[in-house]
């Protein structure tokens, strides 16, 4: 290599500490970024143990809340298995490992009511106590999993069922008093008939006509007494899944023969999609024969008259119709009240029955009336079914 010359080798070194002073000024450069950039990083850290502190509290809390909660929570997953409890739920449902899948862990204990979404349980470690009656509810989560509630009514039930005993006691001197005012005259008439009847000189066609009307004036007493009955126990007892459309059939063949007397039409109209109800099945019974033959009273000859049940989502509604004379619009306001009637020889108790068996089986009694063009009434009732909520 050939000699440099000296400006070259100037030249040479001027470009050498130029680059040293670039790479001197470059490095200080990153030097102060480094230092901005764990500047911030130790506030970011800072920040995230002040947020992470928060969230663990708030976790604490949550947790000491969900603990303290009177209602059972139970957290599913996409595949309805158990993921978190709290001990409530373990109280009222009993012991419920991680895991479990929940549908077979309440069908275990609980057992459905005529009321939606209510159940009766044997509380665990509380069994001497008595049933416990639930309310059980299940939500959708954003996740796909979902959430059940179980809340214990059973002293709200209680209340509920006291207050409507007291409510039938607060009403029973009422009753009793034209309780008897209605039976004093088909009485007077049956012993007046059955007083003829012991008469040797009345001829035998008389006699049968005295009878007949001692039988139905006794008849008649019968029915008030049922009906004064019927309202005083209440309709809670022997609940149990029953056909509708069956029941359309028992109740055709006992109505049929009155309508065909009265010369009134009868149809029945079966849509309850083979769907059962679950409730006191002779109380429903009661209830659609009192509307029945207050629809065929509401006819003259030539009328007609239906009997319904039609599926619709988690209720049946039964339903009696008629193209008789409707309801006073006065009338509509008190015609579910104990002892309201428009017929002179009504109790007013039965539509008061009706109402009963409906509030009893967590359904509603709803009528639909115009003067002069007939009268619709409805039994809803919540469809009978054995699984469990959610």
């Amino acid at each position: 290599m050939a000699d440099l010359r000296p400006e070259q080798l100037e030249e040479a070194f001027a470009l050498f500490s130029q680059a040293s002073a670039e790479l001197t000024t470059a490095y200080e450069a990153l030097q102060g970024r480094v230092e901005q950039l764990t500047g911030e990083l130790a506030a970011t850290n800072s920040e995230l143990r002040v947020q992470l502190a928060a969230k663990d509290a708030l976790s604490r809390r949550l947790a000491a809340l969900l603990a303290a909660l009177p209602g059972g929570v139970v957290v599913l997953d996409a595949a309805r298995r158990v993921t978190d409890t709290n001990p409530a739920a373990h109280r009222l449902l009993g012991a419920i490992a991680p895991g479990a899948a929940w549908d077979e862990q309440v069908a275990a204990v609980l057992r459905p009511t005529a009321a939606p979404d209510e159940f009766e349980t044997e509380p665990a470690g509380t069994v001497a106590e008595g049933p416990c009656r639930v309310r059980l509810s299940v939500s959708e989560l954003p996740d796909g999993g979902s959430i059940a509630l179980v809340n214990d009514i059973t002293a709200a039930h209680a209340l509920t069922g006291q207050l409507e005993r007291a409510r039938r006691l607060s009403a029973m001197g009422e009753m009793a008093a034209r309780l008897a005012h209605n039976l004093r005259t088909p009485l007077a008439t049956a012993l007046l008939y059955a007083g003829n009847l012991g008469r040797s000189t009345i001829p035998e066609a008389e006699r049968s006509r005295f009878a007949e009307r001692t039988v139905d004036s006794l008849r008649r007493v019968e029915r008030m007494i049922q009906d004064m009955l019927r309202f005083v126990r209440g309709y809670e007892d022997e609940f149990e899944p029953f056909d509708a459309g069956e029941l359309l059939r028992e109740l055709a063949q006992v109505i049929e023969p009155q309508m065909a007397r009265r010369g009134v039409d009868f149809d029945i109209v079966d849509r309850s999609e083979g769907r059962p109800v679950y409730g006191n099945r002779k109380a429903v019974a009661g209830a659609l024969l009192n509307l029945l033959e207050n629809a065929l009273q509401a006819c003259d000859s030539g009328g007609r008259v239906e009997l319904g049940a039609r599926h619709a989502g988690r209720m049946i509604d039964f339903t009696v119709g008629d193209d008789g004379r409707g309801i006073d619009p006065i009338a509509m306001d008190r015609l579910f009240e104990p002892f309201f009637t428009t017929r002179p020889d009504g109790t007013g108790l039965g539509l008061a029955i009706v109402r009963g068996v409906a509030t009893a089986h967590g359904g509603e009694a709803l009528v639909e009336s115009r003067s002069g063009a007939g009268s619709r009434f409805t039994l809803r009732l919540p469809a009978g079914t054995m699984a469990v909520a959610g």
